[in-house]
């Protein structure tokens, strides 16, 4: 996907129902996923655990031409793939799936720079194991989708693409 083709794609990730919503410039929905946000609700704070609103865009995509259910650690994939026997190996762990947008606050003093800086704080669009429930906060500050449906929306946007969180 090209740079100009992002800048007319916008996301939308609605706190109270849980959900992501891809749209064209003209704001016309192209497609909706259900998401899980921060168990501790919204906000900015480095270290909080919540996930924070504001404006924000793409600022990186991880994970191109990798697996489904690819196992990420510290962005870079691990060589494993998620499984039930793994996730039995290592429970408590905090999955992230799949692919990866790394967001980037655009609001100085919102939710960038200083102690309010999404990005520092690896806030991500990120795939879980798909037994995790979708459609009601559960993470520790992320978006979490489910895997094939993060795999879809990384196909369709590309750095640079706004993300609206509300």
């Amino acid at each position: 996907m090209s740079q100009s083709s992002a800048a007319r794609l916008t996301i939308t990730i609605r706190i109270a129902d849980q959900s992501l919503e891809l749209t064209d410039a003209a704001g016309a929905p192209l497609a909706r996923y259900p998401v899980s946000t921060a168990l501790n609700g919204t906000g900015e704070k480095n270290g909080s655990g919540c996930t924070p609103l504001g404006r924000h865009y793409i600022r990186a995509r991880i994970g191109s031409g990798q697996p489904i259910h690819t196992v990420y650690r510290g962005r870079r994939p691990t060589g494993e793939i998620y499984s039930a026997s793994l996730a039995h190996e290592h429970p408590g762990r905090d999955w992230i799936l799949s692919r990866i947008l790394w967001l980037c606050g655009k609001e100085s003093g919102r939710n960038r720079g200083g102690d309010v800086d999404t990005f520092r704080r690896f806030i991500y669009i990120h795939g879980t194991p798909d037994s995790e429930p979708m459609g009601e906060p559960r993470s520790h500050g992320c978006i979490r989708m489910r895997n094939t449906d993060v795999m879809d929306l990384f196909e369709r946007v590309d750095v640079g693409t706004p993300v609206i969180i509300e």
